[in-house]
Parts: C-alpha cells; structure tokens; sequence
C-alpha cells in the first residue's frame, strides 16, 4: 500500500518497480499521479487501485498484462472512452470501478473490434487502393498513409458519439495493423501529433446496450412514445403549407431539400420525480457544449459539439444529440431552472499545469446560479445571485470567468465568477448592476464590443447599456432605448421584447408583441443615431421583417445560427420556422438601412409529429426554445409539454 503518500509519477521509480516480480496488489489512492510511467514492469500484478488521483491518460496500463482488477474513480479527466480502452488492453480485466464488466468487455474485443477492422478494411479498398501503384516509392506510401489515417478516423464511425474517442483510438491502431501487414509498413510506436479534422456527420446505429450504463433517473420518452410513420419520414414540407399567410411563399422543392430536417429522438428527461405521466413540466433553455483544446486530451477529429445541455422542472440534462443518450442528470428538488450558460476555464492543477474545463452554469426560480464541472459531475459552487428568479444567464465570449444574470428584481448583474483551485474553492465578486426597470427576458452581448455594450429583450421594450469596467459607476441606467413599430405603424417603446439575438455582427434578431413579425435591424446604423447622455430613445433601424406566427402567446424564443446566417422559431402549434438569409445578408451590408418592403417567408416550417403517449395524441405543444449547434447538424426543440425534440439535418 502506497496510499496518501502526495506520490508524483516522478516519485515511481522503475528502477525500483522492476525488482517487484511477484507484487500481486498495488494500492495507489489518493495522490497526485498524473500518469504511468511505461516500464514499472509488474509482471504478476493482479489488482491496481489508482483512486483519487489526477489521471489523464490509461494506455499505459497494459504493461499489466494479467490484470484483473482495477480501479481509478475520482480522476476527473477520464471519461467513459478511457473504460473502453482498458477494457480493450487489459485482455484479463474483469471488475472495472467494483463492476463486472466481463460481457461488455468481450464486446468491445470481439464484436467491436471485427465490425471496426471491416469498416476499416472496406474503406481502404474502396477509397486507396487504387491510389498507390503497383511499383511505389517510401515517399508515396508515406503520403497515402497520412491520408488513410486522416480519412479512416474520420468517416469510419460505429456506436453511440461518446465514444467518439475510443473508436478513433481503435480505428487508427487497426488501420496501422492493416497497412502493415498489407504494404509492409511498420507500425508507429511514436505517432506524430495528429491533424485536427472535420467530423463526419454520420453514424453507426449498431452500439452496445451497455454504453448507456451511466445514464441515470431518466425517462426516455422515445421508449413508449409512439410516432406516426408518415411523420418521421424525412420533412420537406414547403414554406407556409397549411398557412394561408404565405402569398410570397414560392420555395421550389430543390430549396425546401436544402434544408429538410427529421426527427432523431424525442426524451421526456426533466420528469418531476422522473414520473411517465409528467407532460407538464416546461422545458426553457438549451446551450450546445464548447469543445475543448486539451493539449494531449484534444480530440483531433471532431470540429463541432453534439452535446446540449438542457433545463426545465428541477434537473439539468446533458444529451448527445446523435444517440439521444442523457450522458449526465443535475437535479434540485426545490429548483425550477430556466437557463443554462457554457464557459471554459483554464483551471491550474497539480505540478501548476494549466488545463482547460467546461463549466456550466444553471440558474432559475430561486435565483441561484449553479456551477458544475461537468467533467467531474461535480457542482462545485453556487452563488445567490438575486432574491427573486433568474430569468437567463449568459457568459462573455471576451472574459471567460464574467458571468451576466437577469433577474425579476429588474436588474441583470455582472459577475466574476473566479476560477476554482484544485480543491474547487473559488470566490464570486458582483461587477456591475443594470438597472432594467422592467423585467428582462432576454440578454446578447454586441459581438463587435462585447466588453461595452450589452442589449435586454424586457417586459417593457429594448434596452442598451454601456457595460465598460473602467468606469467608476457600478450602478448604471440604460443608455438608450429603442423604438419599433406597432400593429398601428406608429413607433413605441413599451412592447414586451421576448426574443434577441444577434445573427452577425451587426444584424440583430428581435420579437416583440406585434403578432406575425420578427424584426431584423442593424446595430451600427441604429445605435449610431443616438445623442450623447443615458436613457436615449432611438428607432432601430430596421431592415427586414420576418413572417411568422399570428399568435399572441409570449416567450416563445428565437434564435440563430450565425455560421449558416439561419434563424429559428417555435410557434404554438409545435411548429420550428426556420429561415436561410444568406441571400439577404449581404444586401443589408450594402443598403445602408433600407428597408425591404416584403416580409420574408420562412424557408421552411418542420412540423411537429403525430405523437402518442400511453395511447393518446399529444396536443397544444408549444416550442419555447430551438437551437442549433454551430453548424447546423442538429437541431434541439424544446417544448411545453416535457419533451425534448432532437431533429438532424439531412
């Protein structure tokens, strides 16, 4: 036992090590290893305990060939890939963490491996094999190789995308075994840094049962849900079908394909009590995960997220779009959360070494903020940010620890969230407070200047406010205000704003109170206008509005795809209206503020499937919430009525 001893890998002399020929049990809990060194050489060692470490790596384990028992729990950076990859090297392993893992093992040796080494196989020979001829250089097989490796981990895909890594990391040891043996090439022993590839937006539907085994107090709705086959079929319906507004709408087929959509997974996860009978709880806000650049942990393939979080009720949900697995569940039984919010810390660890973490905050009814490592399913902190609920919470994109709250006391404020120790001890500072006066719905920070200006979709209208830090005043009023049209043409200011968000730089996104109009302006032009002093009124200059529901229901959200110059909004019959300006978007630039006399049509209308749940048709669904990830892969619906809605791009 060489437990809580504060060991270093340095401190693991295999000088030392090697002479332990017959050592059976080795206990290393609780110190600050970060990894194995490769030649400890404990040829009899059957059980390891590496609990409460730093671990970030695993393959340097199967120096242990006759291992069967192992455990590493508390080490935050590994991850379901890592189980995967010992179970893979470990040929002896049968309890991983105190589980038996004997039949999932044998999968991921047997029947993974084989289905991996086909799809391997068959992509060289449709793919390369033509590529190299019959009397070929070093040079030549040098460059083929490169670009079968590239290739290979990219498009050869199979079981659910958390374990993205470890089929990469099996797809790219095959291939090698592969080309050795079939070109004669040897086997890297070093590999060179790996290129950052696109991800392949494919995959295999054939995974184990068992890669779902940490998913915990979860309904899954697509369990007992039935959906009307005609409706899961590929959606291409046209611009305004069934929608006798759309006199303009004249998309021909080939538009509507463009952007057709279907439906992947439909989750009832937020369940009070995570009871099957809850089609009440409202679900309100999601956020697509940032990736991360690890250093030696980056993934060297994936270039954009399928992981969301998602909140409503009492739980916070992290789903992977693909599979439709909830990867992870953060419940507070006396919470309603109502807003979720991604931030990267560079948190320091052992040895001073810097790595990056995702943490997310979530916030709500009680006008807590919440932060969670997520990668630790860890909630390391709150911070009581207000006495009454939080309405949204965002982060700036500028200043990776400054964390924005709305509340309904009709102030949104700024925060420093500080960044947690190793031991998650941190401390939150209040920056600044803006004063609304009236409830803010919706917060974005203009992306040309996010350290000064901030914009709020509120109860009573659209509000600026100066945001800078080196100014004295922490306190401060609302620099201007601005004024729409109304249902008359008048322009007013007192009009409930429930949806804002940026679509570029400069182009905003906003929906008010007037029935069947979403709003595009320009920020530039607009705010370019104001006088000198606070509280300024001004006309948004607009340049296009939005066809869109006749409905008078408030706080169904929109939002955009910035990347693909795309906008979405539910509407109050379980309808996504989605919009391509691409076309406009330029046009605006150019135009100098004019106005586009026409209302643009959605490009297109996803309608929401024929569900049954327990034998009746779901109804009266209403779409709070839609988004997408950054480049429109999937798309995530959230709704009134407890389901999360999960649609691919096609």
């Amino acid at each position: 036992s060489l437990s809580k001893l504060q060991l270093k890998t340095g401190d693991l002399d295999p000088r030392l090590f090697s002479r332990l020929r017959h050592l059976q049990k080795l206990d290393l809990s609780d110190n600050l290893l970060d990894k194995f060194p490769n030649s400890l050489t404990l040829p009899d060692l059957r059980v390891l305990n590496c609990n409460n470490n730093k671990l970030e790596d695993v393959t340097a384990l199967k120096q242990f060939p006759l291992l069967e028992e192992l455990t590493y729990e508390n080490n935050v950076f590994l991850t379901l890939n890592d189980d995967y990859k010992v179970m893979f090297l470990l040929q002896n392993l049968r309890l991983l963490n105190g589980k038996d893992i004997t039949k999932l093992a044998n999968h991921v040796r047997r029947v993974n491996s084989r289905k991996l080494t086909s799809k391997v196989t068959a992509h060289w020979e449709k793919f390369f094999r033509d590529q190299l001829p019959e009397k070929y250089t070093t040079e030549q097989v040098k460059s083929i190789k490169k670009k079968f490796l590239k290739s290979v981990q990219t498009n050869v895909v199979y079981g659910p995308s958390s374990l993205g890594e470890f089929t990469r990391w099996r797809v790219k040891m095959i291939a090698e075994e592969f080309l050795a043996c079939s070109l004669g090439l040897e086997l890297n022993t070093d590999p060179e840094p790996e290129e950052k590839m696109d991800e392949n937006e494919e995959e295999g539907t054939e995974s184990p049962r068992e890669a779902a085994e940490d998913v915990s107090q979860v309904g899954d709705f697509s369990r007992y849900v039935t959906v009307t086959s005609r409706k899961r079929k590929r959606n291409r319906s046209k611009p305004g079908s069934g929608n006798k507004r759309s006199k303009s709408q004249a998309n021909t087929e080939e538009e509507a394909e463009d952007v057709s959509a279907e439906p992947l997974h439909f989750l009832q996860c937020h369940s009070k009590g995570n009871s099957r009978e809850d089609f009440k709880t409202q679900l309100w806000s999601c956020v697509f995960e940032p990736l991360l650049d690890c250093g030696a942990r980056k993934d060297p393939i994936v270039s954009s997220s399928r992981t969301v979080a998602t909140c409503g009720g009492e739980s916070v949900c992290l789903i992977d779009c693909e599979t439709g697995t909830v990867l992870k569940k953060y419940k507070v039984a006396t919470e309603e959360f109502f807003s979720v919010a991604w931030t990267t810390l560079t948190m320091v660890i052992s040895d001073s070494r810097k790595k990056s973490h995702n943490i997310l905050a979530a916030a709500g009814r009680r006008g807590i903020v919440k932060l969670i490592h997520v990668a630790a399913d860890f909630c390391y902190g709150e911070i009581k940010a207000h006495k009454k609920p939080i309405a949204t919470v965002c982060f700036s994109p500028s200043q990776e620890t400054h964390l924005f709250t709305a509340s309904y006391d009709k102030r949104i404020a700024l925060w420093d969230i500080g960044i947690p120790d190793c031991d998650y001890n941190f401390k939150a500072s209040q920056l600044l407070v803006l004063e609304a006066f009236s409830v803010p719905l919706r917060i974005a920070l203009v992306p040309t200047c996010p350290e000064q200006y901030l914009l709020a979709g509120c109860e009573g209208g659209c509000f600026a406010w100066n945001i800078k830090l080196d100014k004295g005043q922490k306190s401060r009023p609302f620099e201007a205000i601005f004024q729409f049209p109304d249902e008359d043409g008048d322009m007013t200011t007192s009009h409930r704003v429930d949806g804002l968000a940026f679509l570029n730089d400069d182009v905003i996104v906003s929906k008010s109170s007037k029935p069947g109009c979403i709003y595009l302006w320009s920020w530039s032009q607009s705010f370019d206008a104001k006088g000198k002093g606070y509280q300024q009124t001004v006309d948004a200059v607009i340049l296009a509005e939005l066809e869109w529901s006749m409905t008078d229901l408030s706080y169904l959200t929109l939002s955009t795809c910035p990347a693909k110059d795309y906008v979405f909004c539910g509407d109050e019959k379980g309808g996504v209206w989605m919009y391509n300006l691409s076309n406009y978007v330029t046009a605006w630039s150019s135009a100098k503020g004019k106005h586009s006399d026409k209302m643009i049509p959605p490009t297109q209308i996803l309608k929401w499937p024929e569900l049954r749940a327990n034998g009746e048709q779901l109804s009266e669904v209403l779409i709070n919430n839609v988004v997408s990830d950054p480049t429109f892969t999937y798309l995530v619906v959230l709704t009134s009525v407890n389901i999360t809605a999960i649609w691919k791009k096609s």
